[in-house]
């Protein structure tokens, strides 16, 4: 509901960008997460899903729902959200909140009346652009290595320009999601399912000539984006380590707000704007417009992919709130009820999150697919992020080689002469080698040379833990500090730079927790 690289794959010494991850995850601040749950117009991380940053792999565990629901950020924003939700269904209960909603009515009045048009124009658009992009089936997130996709996506397009054929186009949509199982897992797939089928069953209502079923076809996009947008939000609770690349490669996305507070809060802004679509007119409106504002400022950074990539999803919230529909249907007694927010949100969480680790437990088993499980602790000993299909190949369209992914750049550095200094004293060894090559050699046996502190050696997993994270990240920094002495490429240059200041600054944050644990730091190898 995600066009770049996620540094932490960087931690590795990799030159080139290696892939990320999909958009269905918007990107938010302190300041837009704060103002939208005390506003409603929120900003949540970027629906650009985290997907398009960096490699995931749906396989490994889940995080145990006991650290969410012990998190204090969490609990912070759901009280946030409460009030504002609670206060914004008092007022709408009010001659005056009747008033808001009249003056909406007369603003969007004229754009309501081609509501259809500009749905079918925007579904028919989404096909034609990702036809374009090419080898992708419902998103630049799903990437497809047959040609004939593309061409089954333009026929779906064209079957929206006669309404006979819309229910045509509907089945289309159906049958790309079922297409797509043959080369990814149906959990990694429910993302897109809710809102698949909420586009498809607006079609064939759309088309349809029964005045009961016409009147819904709005409805039914609503519930589609609205669970979609609620089912993606559970990721930031189940895998919150898949945002890191994120946060840390746009940082300015979350205004200065620590990542273990962002990514809880933004989870709940996400969740509960998706459950305001689905309540009384007002709610669901603002919902609608602070979604927008959500969107709108994360395809600026992200870039043009990943405007196709969220082009359904933000058709569908703008049409939601446009719409000046005042009946309210499904439990209507209580969504009219302040008692019943609490206790909606309460049974709407309940319900997703059963669904999200239930299925996930079903599919994968109570301690996740063991190769996924494997390729997720050696992709967490490189520093990466571990959400990915395939634990064998980084997935999207920022994938190496994939489809939009930069071109190898390793046959244009050509790198000679000898190493020189690196910041870190255990890069002596590098400093003495005649090439590059072997400098990238002998500082790799150096980095072996360190001591083997094997989590069970001490039983204080976090000290273990930090102990070996800190020459794996110095390693990545000797490997760029060569490479800045033998390269002009401004590219690859910058790229250095930035793992450097990067991976010193999480080396002192790990030094100085080991400090907090009453650990001794990790022991450099003799020169």
């Amino acid at each position: 509901m995600r066009t770049g690289q996620a540094t932490d794959q960087l931690t590795s010494g990799a030159l080139r960008p290696s892939a990320k991850l999909l958009p269905c995850a918007p990107q938010t601040s302190f300041v837009a997460v704060s103002a939208a749950i005390a506003s409603l117009t929120w900003t949540t991380p970027a629906q650009a899903h985290v997907k398009w940053f960096a490699p995931y792999i749906v396989g490994a565990p889940p995080q145990p729902l006991g650290a969410t629901l012990t998190n204090v950020w969490f609990w912070t924003a759901i009280v946030l959200v409460l009030v504002f939700f609670l206060a914004t269904l008092a007022f709408e209960r009010l001659p005056a909140g009747q008033g808001v909603l009249d003056r909406m009515d007369r603003l969007t009045n004229p754009f309501w009346g081609r509501a259809d048009d500009f749905m079918r124009v925007a579904i028919g658009t989404f096909f034609v652009a990702i036809y374009a992009v090419g080898g992708v089936y419902l998103t630049p997130d799903l990437a497809t290595p047959n040609e004939w996709v593309s061409w089954f996506q333009l026929l779906i397009a064209g079957g929206l320009f006669w309404r006979k054929t819309m229910p045509l186009s509907a089945l289309g949509i159906i049958l790309l999601w079922a297409l797509a199982l043959t080369d990814y897992d149906l959990f990694h797939l429910l993302d897109y399912l809710a809102l698949g089928i909420g586009v498809a069953g607006y079609l064939v209502l759309a088309a349809s000539d029964r005045p009961g079923w016409f009147r819904h076809r709005f409805e039914v996009l609503r519930w589609g984006i609205a669970i979609a947008l609620m089912w993606s939000s559970l990721e930031k609770f189940a895998y919150p380590e898949w945002f890191s690349p994120l946060v840390k490669e746009k940082p300015f996305l979350t205004f200065g707000m620590p990542e273990h507070v962002f990514v809880p809060m933004a989870g709940v802004a996400e969740f509960t704007m998706g459950f305001g679509l689905l309540w009384t007119p007002l709610v669901r409106r603002l919902s609608a417009v602070a979604l927008i504002v959500i969107f709108l400022s994360a395809v600026w950074p992200f870039g043009r992919i990943d405007m196709v990539g969220h082009a359904l999803i933000m058709s569908t919230i703008f049409l939601v709130a446009l719409d000046p529909e005042r009946e309210v249907h499904f439990v209507p007694r209580v969504k009219q009820a302040l008692a019943g927010v609490p206790l909606g949100l309460a049974t709407a969480m309940v319900v997703l999150i059963a669904g999200y680790w239930g299925t996930h437990r079903t599919i994968y088993g109570p301690e996740g697919d063991p190769e996924a499980v494997a390729a997720a602790a050696a992709m967490a000993a490189e520093g990466m992020a571990t959400h990915s299909h395939n634990p064998e190949q980084p997935h999207g369209p920022m994938a190496a080689g994939g489809i939009g992914a930069p071109p190898d750049r390793g046959e244009e550095i050509q790198i000679t002469g000898p190493a020189v200094d690196a910041p870190a004293d255990h890069a002596v060894v590098a400093q003495e080698a005649a090439t590059p090559d072997a400098a990238f050699d002998a500082m790799m046996a150096t980095m072996h040379d360190m001591p083997d502190i094997p989590a069970a050696s001490t039983g204080a997993v976090n000290a273990d833990f930090l102990r070996l994270m800190i020459p794996h990240h110095q390693g990545a920094v000797d490997m760029a500090a060569i490479v800045l002495e033998q390269t002009d490429d401004p590219e690859v240059r910058a790229l250095a730079e930035h793992i450097i200041a990067e991976q010193e600054a999480e080396i002192a944050e790990m030094e100085t927790m080991l400090q907090e644990l009453g650990a001794e730091p990790p022991v450099p190898p003799a020169e």
